[in-house]
Formats: C-alpha cells, sequence, structure tokens
C-alpha cells in the first residue's frame, strides 16, 4: 500500500493548492499515471451525477449493454436539445418544465413562458427575476 498525491487544480482559501491524498495498492504504478487514472474516473462519476441529477434518472430503465447505451445516448441527446432551445444549459428546472409539458402537466404558453426567461437571464447574466421576492 502507498498514498499519492494529487493535486485538483484548485487553491484553498490561503491561496495553496489543494490535494487529495489517495491509498493505492498499484506499487508498479508512477504517481502521474495514478493522478491521471482518478482524473479520468472522477470526469465518468461527473457524468453519471449530471446524468442523474440534471436528466432526473434515479434507475436505469434497461438492463442489457444496448438498452443502457441507448438510455444513455438518448439522455445526452435530450440535454442538447434543451441547451439550443433553451440558449444556455440544462438544468434540472428546465428538464422537469419539459416532463410536465409532455405529461399534461403544464402548457405550452407556461413552456414558452419558462423558456423565454432563460434567454432573458442569459442576456442580462446579474440580474433577478422580477418575482424572486
Amino acid at each position: 500500500m502507498r498514498i499519492v498525491t494529487v493535486e485538483t487544480g484548485k487553491k484553498d482559501l490561503d491561496g495553496e493548492p489543494e490535494a487529495l491524498l489517495l491509498a493505492i495498492d498499484k506499487l508498479d504504478l508512477e504517481a502521474d499515471l495514478v493522478a491521471l487514472g482518478y482524473r479520468f474516473r472522477w470526469s465518468v462519476e461527473l457524468f453519471f451525477r449530471w446524468f442523474k441529477c440534471i436528466l432526473g434518472r434515479r434507475h436505469l430503465l434497461a438492463e442489457s449493454q444496448n438498452g443502457l447505451t441507448i438510455q444513455i445516448y438518448m439522455g445526452m441527446i435530450v440535454s442538447l436539445l434543451i441547451s439550443l432551445w433553451a440558449g444556455k444549459k440544462a438544468t434540472k428546472r428546465t428538464y422537469e418544465m419539459f416532463c410536465f409539458y409532455f405529461s399534461g402537466w403544464a402548457t405550452e404558453e407556461e413552456l414558452l413562458a419558462h423558456l423565454e426567461k432563460l434567454k432573458q437571464e442569459k442576456k442580462n447574466p446579474g440580474s433577478k427575476p422580477l418575482n424572486s421576492g
């Protein structure tokens, strides 16, 4: 067992570089390779967090490799379409609004009003919505 230090690329409050300590049992790998593997693994973890949170997929619907592949591709396509339609990165609220619309719980006017609000927020990033309270 050995400990490898991996810098995150961020700085703490004191301006010092943040680092993670990883305990590994691969004694034949160089520290740089361990750090690179961890970064790749972390990217995969972030993707699945995005997939579950933003797209509302708590559980995968299929168990076969083809079914999982189709579900992941569909989720990414939906996210890209929402981004194109809304004019900014998809959020959980935008995804929910689309789900409400397709379920019949929201009208087309409500969906379009939500998208228009997103476009206004993109044009004026520092402004607060009028109904924020």
